[in-house]
């Protein structure tokens, strides 16, 4: 056995299928490689759940080997020439050399299948993904220097950039990730490519390029692969909002870099995509809203404005609704914090824990993380805010149901007590009680019913 790495070594060992699955195409006279991203961040000292190997065996033949062997097999990918299979707990996808991926003008990958590993190699989007490593007796395979690479923080290609983003543009996109995730520094060569070919990006899905925009924004410190969406202009293929954000500083009435704050702040939160997309997208109203008077420059209702452009962009790269929905509550109300320094009511805290509601624990991390001031007074400011108004959110629990507030009276009760037919008003009575129970908390039965009859006699809704 060649020299190998202890966590690829561990793959290859004990209970792992991989050694297995390796046997099963060698036996029937294939080849058998692990590659890509397992042998990468193995290489890393990092773990990896999915096992990639490739093989000279054409997917039906992948598919006849495995049938029986694996607990499961799935075959959506098979006209790729990839084959997946769970083994034990394992997933693995078994997947035939290729030659070429896609066809410069087209949306659709066009695969051929190839017959040596090094071509199939070549083809990878980048030095560090393209190494395997040789099965069952291992022998790594690395004809592109991705090892170099890897000690030297390198991104580059194995062929020519071009070559590479002509056969996926999405490519593109991946090298941000790659550069954040993995702190890689591209080579001039790979950026100057981006540049030039950034518009090949429109031939790509918007559910790929949303997938890829997910994962970069969940690696740890995503800025740097941000700055490079933003310097290189590909973010301007698919999310134009965050180049609009490099406001022009008027020499007299200037404001802080908006687009710098933002990719400080979506930093600053934790690597969730919710939290994330949100703080990405918190600010982008301010292009439109940006006005300048006597007190100097202000962004009046920014957040209304940002979260009707972030609906747009959220549905324009096939974002689920209801996760949209749930980003632009957080933009909506990512502002009405500042309100507080004038003291908040009862009232107004259950009202604030109300419009928020499943998203309070939410709002309140995005709204910290929203101060990047260097102020030092300002920030303890806003911490002492968020840390009263917190207080007075959990005070409130304790007293009243204040996670679920809702009218003392549901709709039925309204229409029985009312005579009331289903309809608008039966929506404005519990309007009503709604703004009672917000003013002064719970609300008896009782004395709910008495207010809403005086209520509707005032409105001639009841004798």
């Amino acid at each position: 056995m060649s020299i190998v790495p202890p966590r690829l070594r561990s793959l290859l060992e004990g209970d792992s299928p991989v050694p297995r699955a390796a046997s099963l195409f060698v036996d029937a006279g294939y080849e058998c490689y692990l590659v890509g991203g397992s042998v990468r961040d193995a290489l890393l000292e990092q773990s990896h759940t999915d096992i990639d190997l490739a093989t000279n065996a054409r997917p039906d033949e992948i598919e006849r080997l495995v049938r029986g062997w694996a607990d499961s097999v799935w075959l959506q990918g098979q006209r790729f020439g990839t084959v997946g299979c769970e083994v034990d707990g394992t997933r693995l996808e078994i997947t035939t050399f290729r030659t070429e991926i896609y066809r410069p003008e087209s949306r659709k990958p066009e695969v051929r299948f190839g017959d040596d590993i090094e071509t199939d190699l070549s083809r990878r989007d980048f030095t560090v993904n393209a190494m395997a490593l040789r099965l069952p007796d291992p022998e790594l395979v690395d004809p592109f220097g991705g090892i170099a690479d890897l000690a030297a923080r390198r991104l580059r290609t194995p062929l020519t950039p071009e070559v590479s983003f002509v056969d996926d543009p999405l490519r593109m996109m991946r090298a941000a990730r790659f550069i954040a995730g993995f702190g890689l520094e591209p080579e001039p060569e790979l950026v100057e490519a981006v540049h030039r070919h950034a518009h090949r990006l429109e031939i790509v899905s918007a559910e790929r390029i949303r997938d890829e925009l997910s994962k970069l924004l969940v690696v740890d410190e995503p800025a740097a692969g941000l700055w490079f969406l933003s310097t290189t202009k590909l973010a301007d293929e698919f999310l134009p909002e965050l180049n609009a954000m490099q406001l022009e500083q008027d020499p007299i009435h200037q404001h802080k870099d908006v687009l710098a704050h933002t990719i400080a702040v979506v930093g600053n939160t934790r690597p969730e995509l919710l939290v994330r997309l949100a703080a990405l997208l918190h600010d982008i109203g301010k292009p439109k809203t940006r006005s300048i008077g006597s007190d100097g420059v202000s962004f009046h209702h920014h957040e209304v404005v940002g979260g009707r452009m972030a609906r747009e962009r959220l549905a324009a790269l096939r974002y689920p609704q209801t996760f949209a929905d749930d980003v632009v509550a957080l933009i909506d109300l990512h502002l009405r914090i500042h309100t507080y320094a004038m003291g908040w009511t009862d009232r107004a805290v259950r009202r604030y824990a109300r419009d928020a509601g499943p998203l309070l624990d939410d709002l309140n991390h995005l709204v910290r993380c929203d101060c990047t001031t260097r102020n030092r007074r300002k920030a303890a400011a806003l911490d002492r805010r968020m840390d009263e108004l917190e207080a007075r959110i959990a005070t409130l629990r304790s007293q009243e149901e204040l996670d679920a507030i809702r009218p003392p009276l549901d709709g039925r009760q309204v229409m029985v007590l009312l005579g009331l037919e289903p309809g608008p008003q039966v929506g404005r009575a519990l309007d009503f009680l709604l703004e009672a129970r917000l003013d002064e908390g719970p609300i008896p039965t009782e004395e709910a019913e008495a207010r809403l009859l005086a209520w509707a006699r005032d409105e001639g809704l009841a004798d």
